[in-house]
């Protein structure tokens, strides 16, 4: 518990490094802790520690940790994983925000769901800025037809802004061409829109400060928060 605090201390630190080093302002970027596979008692320390969202990969285990959540404690869940459409009900119902939002049919189902439920649910648009096929996500140039199609025939959304991966590898010029092309895409929404979009959601625990860099305002650390993942 005491290594979880030390982290977030530190992850923040140099979060605070990444955006003075490029001129912005401190404080400007959010952190997401990544709780795949993490233990809820591990969740709620970080928690006490100052997190304030949570992003989980998979919609069965968001639910289960939704369940056992103490109610005193506040956090905001956001589904960040590949989201399969009949798992669409439990994530609207579980989740905050879900943060992967990679098809018409997908986005539709979610505002139907979201109506239903008597609310607006807030999203982001995962892009696959690095080009890779084993990477979800809609293609570069589809973003202001996918923003306008999505903005048109789903009223229960509300479209934060926009989400990446970096591509594999860790080679720096790579990783950084995939977050300024996300940015970039931000831009000329926001521009074509008129919308604020605030959300760029790009940078893990191996490529945050670069995403910091390049103009990311909410980063999400599993492993160098919590340590190395014990995969299930």
């Amino acid at each position: 518990m005491v290594a979880i605090r030390e982290n977030i201390e530190r992850i923040r630190n140099e979060i605070r490094d990444a955006e003075v080093s490029c001129g912005r302002r401190p404080g400007e970027v959010r952190l997401v802790a990544v709780t795949k596979t993490r233990p809820i008692n591990d969740i709620i320390e970080a928690v006490r520690c100052g997190i304030e969202m949570v992003g989980e990969n998979r919609v069965q285990e968001l639910v289960e940790k939704v369940g056992t959540w103490p109610q005193d404690l506040p956090v905001q869940w956001r589904l960040i994983g590949h989201l399969q459409r009949n798992k669409a009900r439990k994530a609207v119902q579980a989740a905050s925000a879900v943060d992967s939002v990679d098809s018409l049919e997908l986005a539709a189902f979610l505002s139907k769901l979201a109506g239903e439920g008597g609310k607006k649910l807030p999203v982001l648009l995962e892009i696959n800025t690095s080009g890779e096929g084993s990477k979800n996500g809609i293609a570069p140039g589809e973003t202001e037809k996918f923003l306008e199609e999505i903005l048109k025939t789903c009223p229960f959304l509300s479209v934060e802004g926009f989400m990446t991966i970096g591509p594999l590898g860790g080679d720096e010029s790579k990783v950084r061409k995939a977050f300024s092309l996300l940015r970039s895409l931000c831009g000329k929404a926001r521009d074509s829109f008129t919308l604020p979009l605030p959300v760029l959601s790009m940078g893990m625990s191996g490529d945050f400060r670069w995403a910091v860099q390049e103009g990311s305002t909410m980063v999400r650390i599993g492993s160098a928060l919590f340590g190395d993942r014990t995969y299930k």
